[in-house]
């Protein structure tokens, strides 16, 4: 049973090595901050330096996934794959080890170039070393892997704090994931794949159809509808009700909500087509964004956790999904362009956040603005679907 963990070419150690890495990419380099954030809001940051921290962490996403569309051949992207585990690790080290907040300005970009490649790249090496023909519902698995990623870092984090600080926290993240990452590197391994038709990068313009724009752009506002939850949430709910802080609850509903949530709307995509179960979860995600400006109630804020983290998560998949299914054998160059566009909804949302919650002392307005952009995005899908669908 051991040894069949180590078998490359085992379709379920090739899962379980992508969910692993996107745990460190994913978890620990990125929503490892949205656990800790309200106990480093009361010891060391002010909400406006985390705002810019978070937006700096995307802008690092963002060159991380222009540059993913550049990566040549197998063997490059497998360096850059293992380039993102040490970079989001090291930069994990940093958080753990200083509060100097220029290093962690700097370490934000890092950790966020990593985490594209372990999202983007890692993604593409996962699909091209699947041994299967539909690998609609295998990549399903993979994305659930974000939940995964969100309930470790919460439960890492909410375990530590009983007994110390949100810096050894980080610190035991780093040293987990030290460990996840040997078992990546071992698994996720082109050494001895033959490419019969070398895969390389073949940037042609038609790939670009008014289809693929419009499916980019609805993507755009798919970066801006995650981020202000995937930022704030904890403290967006501890802001509703001083007196309880329910934040990490409902981010653990968010994160538990996602883990099965890619596997699920996958499998809707695959009976009625991905553009309509992409317009359904985004309008879920709206209502999802608007619960905690309409109650303060635990129970629907909870509710409110549970669609944000089955939407945005399931979005991810069934976008991803879709750049796949579109660019056939070179699968990167539009999950790269498409993770782009999400990266700059990601790098501007933030800050519109926190001058908005600056301005009048509440969220509400940053969520009523995202929720309009989320809508957007449904009408880009519509249009795509009815007029330009191949």
């Amino acid at each position: 049973m051991i040894l069949r963990l180590f078998d490359k070419n085992n379709n379920t150690n090739i899962l379980i090595a992508g969910i692993l890495a996107l745990i460190i990419g994913v978890g620990v380099a990125r929503f490892a901050f949205t656990s800790l954030l309200p106990y480093m809001l009361e010891d060391y940051l002010s909400l406006s330096s985390a705002g810019i921290m978070a937006s700096f962490n995307f802008i690092g996403y963002l060159s991380g996934a222009i540059f993913s569309i550049f990566l040549k051949d197998i063997k490059t992207k497998v360096k850059y794959f293992r380039v993102g585990l040490f970079l989001s690790i090291s930069t994990t080290f940093i958080l753990a080890t200083t509060t100097n907040e220029l290093l962690w300005i700097i370490s934000r970009v890092i950790a966020g170039f990593g985490s594209a490649m372990l999202l983007i790249v890692a993604g593409s090496l996962v699909m091209l070393k699947l041994n299967m023909e539909d690998k609609t519902k295998a990549m399903g698995i993979h994305f659930s892997g974000i939940g995964v990623a969100i309930v470790f870092c919460e439960l890492v984090s909410q375990i530590v704090l009983q007994y110390s600080s949100w810096n050894t926290a980080w610190l035991l993240m780093a040293c987990l994931s030290i460990i996840f990452s040997l078992y990546c590197m071992y698994i996720i391994n082109f050494d001895n794949y033959k490419q019969t038709n070398k895969i390389t990068l073949k940037v042609n313009k038609s790939i670009f159809s008014i289809y693929v724009i419009l499916l980019i752009l609805a993507y755009f506002t798919q970066g801006v509808g995650f981020v202000v939850q995937g930022t704030f949430l904890p403290d967006i709910i501890n802001s509703l009700n001083k007196e309880e802080s329910y934040g990490s609850l409902v981010w653990l509903f968010v994160g538990l909500a996602g883990i099965p949530a890619s596997i699920l709307w996958m499998r809707l995509a695959f009976k009625y087509g991905s553009e309509l179960i992409i317009i359904i979860a985004m309008a879920l995600q709206i209502i999802a964004i608007l619960i905690p400006t309409i109650t303060n109630n635990l129970y629907m804020n909870i509710l409110s956790g549970i669609l944000y983290g089955s939407t945005f998560i399931g979005l991810v998949a069934l976008f991803m999904n879709k750049a796949g299914q579109i660019s056939k054998d070179n699968p990167v160059i539009i999950m790269g362009s498409m993770t782009a566009a999400y990266g700059i909804g990601q790098v501007i949302a933030p800050l519109y956040s926190v001058y908005f919650v600056n301005l009048y002392d509440s969220y509400n307005i940053s969520l009523y603005i995202t929720a309009f952009i989320v809508f957007i995005g449904i009408v880009f899908i519509f249009i795509a679907k009815n007029k330009y669908k191949n």
